[in-house]
């Protein structure tokens, strides 16, 4: 089934509904559902005279836009494939992308074209289709006529998209038709879609899930690449519009608790870590709203959610790791023996029990389910982050945990981060001081507002604080941070973060960091 047939039936039962509205140059655009399919059935038509039709690939560079999604879905209806890669990553990163999965088409803004011909594998690319503006050698986006929307399997390729993971080597994510479908099944359902309802958008893949379930979506008028910079427009915006939900990254959060929040009814945030301490602000903020920290990754999205638990709290602060939420309905999860970086498998049918953990002891957290991705483009990748068990296929997700009584999952850290061993109290597992983040979490719920890194340096136990603290705050994390087992701290002006959330701790730049300053 082509995920666009959603649309279609979209179109018809609710025509004039706005489908998708965002902000170019200071102006509000809005394009209706019956507005959107005909645009992207002109698309399909239009690719499919490109020779960009079924089983074709075509890469797109363009802002967050009506225009970008016009063209995904045009993409999607034609059976075409479209790549997408973060054009932030670098020259490099992006002619490796190519060298992986060498597209047959481009697509993007004018100032995208400029960045193509920068790229030596796409210089000479065609077709190559501009959005708008002109550049040498480009075709102009012209959608007319009708394209047939064309039947493909739920194992077809859909989107394709490129991520550096831990190495710098792209690995590419394959959405089929079917999985982007199973996704849009447990997001409508794990994030409480209601017909009708408004949604500030900041996450671009989400949109594919609104427009399937009839929601209305907003994409935010600020730039996506800077969650944690201010937001002035998106408050009015959300008013201007009747914006009801919104899910988003910590970090854009923290900016717009900042600048003025909007009286959101329901709020997810995920994509980082989401403390307690940003759940009891958002909670006390919007006291009526459902506000929910979801845990998911790119190949598994969503896995669980969690609301604020103050109980579950003070089980962080004692070094028990993040509360994750119990598992969504439509996913597998189990904590197996920590192995992350040995290949584990192919296993019989029943085979991957013999790995797990006893109840309540830390371990490598696994998923399966039909919205968990079941390999990357070429096989790269796979051997280390995929368990094959007869016919199912369980995604490593690198990340550790436990589960406790109730079924929830806590989060412990990265498996590849680990300190040399300390006994955790008897409340809590084994393992549970070896993992860096659980650290890190108790500190940030006795001090939310100093961010700190643990790890393991030249053989100790060490905890890295990010600012440089006076005298007494000094004594009350040391105190802190003995009770967790640490041996040394170090102060640091400030700590290197992600640059795509801005809210996880660069663990490799840190590093390099502490060797600068001896």
């Amino acid at each position: 089934m082509n995920l666009v047939e959603l649309l279609r039936d979209r179109a018809e039962r609710h025509p004039d509904r706005p489908a998708i509205i965002d902000a170019f140059r200071g102006v509000d655009r809005v394009v209706s559902f019956r507005k959107l399919w005909e645009e992207v059935s002109a698309g399909s038509a239009f690719l499919e005279r490109l020779g960009l039709g079924r089983g074709k690939t075509v890469l797109a560079f363009h802002p967050v836009s009506i225009e970008l999604y016009v063209f995904l879905l045009s993409a999607f209806h034609a059976g075409a494939r479209v790549m997408l890669a973060d054009p932030s990553a670098g020259r490099k990163f992006l002619s490796l992308c190519c060298q992986r999965r060498m597209p047959d088409g481009f697509f993007g803004s004018a100032k995208a074209q400029w960045l193509r011909w920068m790229v030596p594998e796409l210089r000479s690319l065609k077709p190559a289709i501009r959005s708008g503006g002109w550049f040498p050698g480009s075709i102009a986006w012209k959608p007319e006529g009708r394209g047939d929307l064309c039947d493909v399997p739920d194992e077809e390729p859909a989107l394709i998209t490129f991520t550096s993971g831990s190495t710098g080597v792209p690995k590419a994510a394959v959405r089929t038709h079917g999985f982007l479908l199973a996704q849009h099944a447990a997001l409508s359902k794990s994030l409480d879609f209601e017909e009708g309802e408004v949604d500030l958008i900041t996450l671009p893949v989400f949109v594919l899930a609104n427009l399937a379930s009839g929601l209305t979506s907003v994409l935010a008028a600020t730039d996506l690449a800077k969650p944690g910079a201010p937001h002035p427009a998106v408050k009015a915006q959300c008013e201007r519009h009747g914006v009801t939900r919104c899910a988003a990254s910590p970090a854009f959060y923290e900016s717009l608790l900042e600048s003025g929040l909007p009286c959101f009814r329901k709020v997810y945030t995920g994509g980082a870590p989401v403390f307690p301490d940003l759940l009891r602000r958002l909670t006390q903020a919007l006291p009526e709203a459902t506000v929910e920290a979801v845990y998911g990754s790119t190949e598994a999205e969503p896995i669980a959610h969690a609301s604020l638990d103050e109980e579950a709290a003070s089980l962080t602060k004692a070094g028990g790791g993040l509360l994750a939420g119990v598992p969504v309905d439509e996913i597998a999860l189990k904590i197996l023996k920590d192995q992350w970086g040995a290949k584990v498998g192919p296993l019989v049918d029943g085979g991957i029990a013999h790995l797990e953990v006893a109840g309540g002891q830390a371990g490598e957290i696994v998923v399966s389910g039909d919205h968990v991705l079941r390999g990357y483009l070429g096989g790269a990748g796979d051997e280390e982050t995929k368990i094959h068990e007869g016919g199912n296929v369980w995604h490593r997700t690198g990340d550790a945990g436990w589960i406790d009584a109730a079924g929830r999952v806590w989060l412990l850290g990265r498996c590849s981060e680990k300190l040399p061993f300390a006994a955790a109290p008897e409340s809590l597992p084994d393992e549970a001081f070896r993992y860096p983040f659980a650290i890190e979490c108790a500190l940030r719920e006795s001090f939310p507002g100093v961010r700190m890194a643990a790890l393991d340096w030249k053989g100790q136990r060490t905890l890295v604080v990010g600012r440089i603290a006076s005298e007494e705050e000094r004594n009350a994390i040391e105190g802190k941070a003995s009770s967790l087992s640490m041996a040394k701290i170090i102060y640091l002006p400030s700590l290197p973060l992600d640059r795509r959330h801005q809210a996880k701790i660069d663990y490799p730049a840190l590093r390099k960091v502490l060797e600068a300053s001896g």
